[in-house]
């Protein structure tokens, strides 16, 4: 008889279990705070059960915000800064987990797994970074090691790395969640996730996975929280107040759709290396709009999002009856909502909730997922998408 070392008994046995407890994290780009969700999984693929358990987003303190800042989404950054981040994200997210299992009165030793998303700082497609010897890549940091170690739960990090290394671009993963979770013969549906960058994912109801698309969209909530900070001191439009406050700019509003970014072919990726205040500066030179005010610009920001995601909809995807879920922060932001029902008068729009699906929690309860399918799943084949499972295991010991 074959006998195996402690981490991969314990591995085996984790794999074994009919159900499953699991701890999905999610910290996105919008640099909020960490999601947390303690979910339990039954079966695999297109059999998942999930229930979520509990649900909790711990903000960030200002002065971790300002650390992260310092490297995120820069093409220069500072190597030891990263280097320190990535063991101190680790240690902190391993902090901000025990704490919400202390307030649940969860014990660690009755979690089977974490996965963990980490925090991007990077991400680069090759059709953006454009230096042909080298692939597409993306960084997340935030050591599963260091969260594994101070927690004492198995924890799965590194999730995208696998996806890229196959073929993909990284993202968006919530490809694979979407299909095991949202998918419904007879029903034409669209999750879309408005994050920091807007992605969604097409489900149509004849059930053919060759037909499905899960591709970035364009700016979510990223283009806007940084025009609050900037000009408004404040970290989001709350209610939309800022938004409603002003009016849209429309020359502004056709330089800043005129990217070509919008013209390239779904399926594709971005991220804040892209859609930034620097993108918006150059569209106010060209649409000569640099001295309109603070709060047309959030405005415009706004509309620019919710145009972005109507206009691709609409160009892209077809069908009778077609069913939008939302999840999300941006699905909470009233003015991209008021304008995406302009834009689709005939979709019927509404949140994941409907699905069962908690639309603050969806991006952790699919990282959760994908850890699952790491510990007993198999490679699913979604039309040209890699087919691989996905994450690196780190054990407490």
């Amino acid at each position: 008889m074959i006998s195996l070392n402690q981490n991969l008994q314990h591995l085996f046995n984790i794999a074994q279990k009919p159900s499953k407890t699991g701890i999905g994290l999610m910290s996105g780009t919008s640099l909020d705070g960490l999601d947390i969700a303690l979910c339990k999984f039954t079966g695999h693929g297109l059999s998942t059960r999930f229930e979520l358990v509990q649900f909790i987003t711990i903000p960030y303190q200002d002065d971790f915000k300002q650390e992260v800042q310092q490297v995120f989404a820069k093409r220069n950054a500072d190597l030891e800064k990263v280097t320190l981040l990535n063991a101190y994200i680790g240690t902190y997210h391993a902090e901000l987990i025990l704490q919400a299992l202390g307030q649940w009165n969860v014990e660690p030793a009755d979690v089977d797994f974490i996965a963990s998303h980490g925090q991007t700082i990077y991400h680069a497609p090759q059709r953006l970074h454009q230096h042909k010897n080298y692939p597409n890549a993306t960084l997340q940091i935030g050591d599963g090691d260091h969260i594994a170690v101070k927690t004492g739960i198995l924890t799965i990090s590194d999730f995208r790395q696998k996806h890229i290394a196959t073929g993909g671009e990284g993202a968006p993963l919530a490809l694979y969640g979407d299909v095991l979770l949202g998918n419904k013969t007879g029903e034409n549906r669209v999750l879309l996730n408005i994050g920091g960058i807007a992605n969604l994912t097409w489900l149509p109801g004849e059930g053919d996975f060759n037909r499905v698309l899960c591709t970035d969209i364009g700016p979510g909530n990223t283009l806007i929280d940084a025009a609050c900070r900037k000009y408004f001191d404040k970290p989001y439009d709350e209610d939309s107040a800022i938004a409603y406050s002003g009016t849209v700019n429309l020359q502004l509003l056709t330089a800043l759709l005129a990217h070509p970014f919008f013209k390239e072919k779904a399926p594709k990726t971005t991220g804040p290396e892209l859609f930034n205040l620097d993108m918006v500066a150059e569209a106010q030179r060209q649409s000569d709009t640099a001295q309109i005010s603070n709060e047309e610009l959030i405005c415009t920001l706004s509309a620019f999002t919710a145009a972005s995601i109507g206009g691709f909809i609409k160009e892209n995807i077809s069908g009778n009856e077609i069913k939008i879920f939302t999840s999300g922060g941006g699905a909470r932001n009233p003015f991209v909502g008021g304008e995406l029902k302009k834009l689709l008068p005939e979709a019927l729009i509404e949140d994941s909730s409907s699905l069962g699906i908690n639309p603050d929690a969806k991006e952790a309860i699919l990282f959760g997922l994908l850890g699952n399918e790491a510990l007993c799943g198999g490679p699913i084949r979604i039309g040209t998408n890699p087919a691989v499972l996905m994450g690196k295991f780190c054990f407490p010991v």
